[in-house]
């Protein structure tokens, strides 16, 4: 944990109007998202108005067989996710979407975003009598829409209710019987994609995934804008908006995929407009820039591009890796980075070498993969971050949520370059990073940076709240809960 940076869950949905296979739609949008999450997935599809749905841990082609898929096929509507935990255990009843009988009929939920007020909501549900059968904040979404459904003439209103409630980085995708209902949060912090198929309208967090099914975009969903999509059409309802929109600065830097747009700006131009910057800031002589996979390839080729030193492939990534390579000790943790990525001696031996990476959080890989291109034979490495120092916690869904886990927190640029053992050390500053996805009509979070949020943030990390067990408590851990303030 915090050897790296993770990432987010991705959503996909879809509202049926043509002779489509939503099911297999849903499949195929997932798999163009897998890199936004690696732990689990899963599907919830509507036909004729009953929501039945299938998840469970493992990648989008371990999960959905076709015997599977023929099981949901025929669906009028789906929703799908990819899940990687920011908050909540690695267990099953985590997995997404979340399929919800109530009173008032049943609904399906995917969410990708991080509430900062989880806690809070869910001690006080917990207090009404609510029974939560998992970890995540996601399912605190799910009890509050229920809650304000009894109270609301339509779910859409209910949903707009929940929006007012909850606090921090969401876009949620709610299905019930006759509407898919899109939402994102005020802030903008997590992208999320409108596009057409035929006359099938499809929802999703990168754009990437409309381009795997031959949809076409239409546009980004506006922040706090809830899209409404039934047998009627399409429609939107925007409340009167206060606050700017603060993208998380991260999707441009490691999250999305290159090939994404999003608000207008295509992911792989931004990193290499990053390399770029870095060249202009941190010169120095050398004789090839590489890049570590993936993310760190496009600021390569933009530091190669600027500093006019010839870009090459130095390392190789193995991947057939997966997410079930397990690092249950330091032994395997050091041999992981071996199994992951090997260096092409040819390419680096007796040369001045320009490693780019997208970021540093605990240093550990950083240091390892700096040890392989030395062992290759390499004179000189000279390291290249194309992202600010990460100083400070994330409360929105980056897994990263305590300082004492970020080697920029303890140290500083030279103690961080000699723990490295690196000949020198540049990181993207503050001022160009704000740069790197220049637009007039949006603002971007880097709290992560600088410790300053577009939003209040809890006083100290959340994630311990979401990750109460479900089961074997004591009395005295019951009692010793319910006395402690954070909770």
């Amino acid at each position: 944990m915090f050897n790296e940076i993770n990432e987010e869950c991705g959503v996909f949905g879809i509202y049926n109007n043509d002779e489509l296979e939503a099911a297999e739609l849903t499949y195929y949008a997932l798999y163009a998202l897998q890199h936004r999450g690696q732990e689990a997935c899963g599907m919830a599809i509507n036909k004729d108005g009953i929501i039945k749905g299938h998840k469970a841990p493992g990648l989008v082609n371990e999960v959905f067989n076709p015997k599977v898929l023929e099981k949901l096929s025929h669906g009028k509507m789906a929703i799908g996710h990819c899940r990687y935990a920011t908050c909540g255990q690695g267990m099953i009843s985590n997995a997404q979407p979340l399929i919800i009988n109530h009173l008032k009929g049943h609904m399906a939920l995917a969410h990708n975003g991080n509430l900062t007020n989880a806690g809070e909501l869910r001690k006080k549900l917990e207090l009404e009598g609510a029974i939560f059968q998992s970890t995540s904040d996601t399912e605190v979404i799910a009890y509050t829409i229920t809650k304000e459904r009894l109270n609301s003439s339509s779910i859409e209103e209910a949903v707009a209710k929940t929006t007012d409630i909850i606090k921090g980085a969401y876009c949620l995708l709610v299905m019930s019987p006759q509407k898919l209902i899109a939402a994102r949060d005020p802030y903008g912090i997590r992208p999320l994609s409108l596009g057409k198929l035929g006359q099938s309208y499809v929802v999703a967090s990168e754009t990437c995934a409309l381009d795997s099914i031959g949809a076409v975009f239409i546009r980004d969903i506006e922040p706090g804008e809830i899209l409404v999509i039934d047998e009627k059409g399409l429609r939107s309802i925007k409340k009167p908006r206060q606050e700017k929109c603060h993208l998380c600065v991260f999707e441009f830097i490691y999250f999305a995929r290159p090939d994404s747009i999003i608000e207008g700006i295509c992911v792989q131009t931004t990193r290499q407009k990053a390399g770029a910057f870095l060249a202009q800031e941190h010169p120095v002589e050398a004789d090839i820039v590489i890049g570590v996979p993936d993310s760190g390839i496009d600021a390569a080729l933009g530091y190669s591009m600027e500093s006019k030193i010839p870009y090459g492939v130095g390392l190789l990534k193995n991947k057939y890796i997966g997410r079930t390579f397990i690092q249950g000790n330091q032994k395997q943790r050091e041999k992981s980075v071996k199994i992951k990525l090997n260096p092409i001696i040819s390419s680096v031996k007796d040369k001045r070498v320009v490693l780019v990476d997208d970021s540093i959080v605990r240093g550990t890989t950083s240091k390892r993969i700096i040890q392989l291109i030395r062992d290759a034979g390499a004179k000189e490495v000279h390291l290249r971050i194309s992202a600010p120092p990460f100083k400070y916690p994330c409360y929105f869904g980056t897994d990263v949520d305590s300082q004492e886990n970020l080697i920029a927190w303890h140290y500083n640029i030279q103690e961080i370059k000699d723990k490295l053992n690196v000949d020198s050390l540049g990181y993207l500053s503050i001022e160009d990073v704000k740069k790197v996805a220049e637009n007039k009509g949006c603002e971007y979070c880097i709290g992560c940076f600088t410790g300053e949020y577009p939003m209040e943030v809890p006083k100290e990390s959340q994630k311990h709240i979401c990750e109460i067990p479900l089961s074997g408590y004591k009395l005295s851990d019951y009692e010793e809960m319910e006395t402690d303030e954070r909770l």
